[in-house]
Formats: C-alpha cells, structure tokens, sequence
C-alpha cells in the first residue's frame, strides 16, 4: 500500500512543469555531450553515413524534442516511439558492453571499470529508465512504432555491415558478431516492450495535446 502511494505521487511528479523542464535541460546538455564523445568516430566516417553513427545522443536529443513538445502541449507520436524505443535500447546496450568489456579485461573485474564508465552506465540507465517511464503518456500505435521498427533495424544492418557501431573496448576486438546479434535482439526486444508498455492504452496518454504540425 506504501509502495502504490509513493509511486502514484511520482507519477504525478513525471508530468508537473518544473520536471519536465529539468529533465528537458538534462537531456538537451547530455545530447551535446553525447554528440561530442563521438567526434573522433563521426570525422573518421565523414559523410551522409554520420547520421547513423551517434546511436545515444540522437535517442535522447529525441526524447528532449518530446518533452519540449510537452512543455508546449503539443505531441508527435512518431517522435515519442523513436524516442521510447531508442532510449531503452541504447541505453541497455551501453551498460552491457562496458560491463562485458570490464569482464573481458585482464586484472580484476572493478578495477577494469574506470570513473567514465561508472558516469557513462548511470547515464545510460537513466535513459533506459525515463523511456520506460514516460511511456504512459506517449500516443503513437502501430504504424509510428512499425516506421521505428524498420529504422532502427536498418541502423544495426548498417552499423555491423558497414562497421559504423559504436567503437567497441579493447577487449572485445574480435567479437562484433557476438555484438550484432545481441544488437538486434535487443531492438526486438525494445520494440516488444514498447508495445507492450502502450498497449492497452492508459488515461495518462497526452491525446488533449495538439498534434505538432499535424503530422505524425
């Protein structure tokens, strides 16, 4: 009974103004970052293929275009399932590769994990985390997240067949097989859980909100 009152009150937290508005400026500042880290990896490819190189920063620089929209009232259900769908995945995906990385390393397991992968894992289970959260008020239905679906599977046929994934630890050179099945299990696994999430639909959804230049 405890445990229902305190989440009743967080959800009602999620939507009030302020939070949205912090969690907006979280978002937006880590995007940057998140575009910086990999600047090295985006000069290397130096063409159109760029945009399918910063998995992270382009899901939460989704998710802070979401969330402006909210602070305006209007939504974009396409947006809101690249935004679900992106966070959770990326978000995953990131702390398992360090993890196994860490594991992969020689000496022990903790001293493997530096102070960036510590900040790096909490950052990408915060994303994870505000993907599944946020999705009570989310809109989109089948055909937004089917239109995800395609992008994000052509994204990993494009990272592991062309070898634009994220740069791998040092570690696991060797394993980008491993990675792409693990990969592409996990943008169904993702894609299940969002439809799992928004279906059936909840009170919560933001359906009084205007449709962001009409357009899904």
């Amino acid at each position: 009974m405890q445990l229902r009152w305190w989440w009743d009150r967080w959800k009602t937290e999620l939507d009030r103004r302020w939070f949205l508005q912090v969690l907006f400026l979280i978002n937006l500042v880590g995007s940057i970052y998140g575009f910086y880290w990999y600047k090295n990896q985006l000069i290397a490819t130096g063409n159109w293929l760029n945009l399918f190189v910063p998995d992270s920063p382009t899901a939460s620089l989704a998710f802070s275009w979401v969330l402006l929209l909210y602070l305006c009232r209007r939504r974009s259900p396409f947006w809101e399932a690249f935004a679900g769908v992106t966070l959770f995945k990326y978000g995953i995906w990131a702390v398992a590769m360090i993890l196994v990385g860490a594991a992969l390393a020689e000496g022990p397991f903790l001293q493997a994990l530096t102070w960036t992968d510590w900040m790096l894992m909490g950052s990408h289970l915060g994303m994870a985390l505000e993907g599944v959260l946020y999705s009570r008020f989310f809109t989109f239905g089948r055909k937004e997240l089917i239109l995800v679906g395609v992008w994000t599977l052509l994204n990993d046929g494009v990272d592991y067949g062309l070898d634009l994934h994220p740069w791998l630890p040092l570690s696991m050179i060797g394993l980008d097989s491993a990675v792409a099945i693990f990969t592409i299990g996990l943008s169904l696994i993702s894609l299940t859980l969002f439809a799992i999430l928004t279906w059936p639909e909840k009170e919560d959804r933001k359906w009084e909100y205007t449709l962001w230049l009409n357009f899904h």
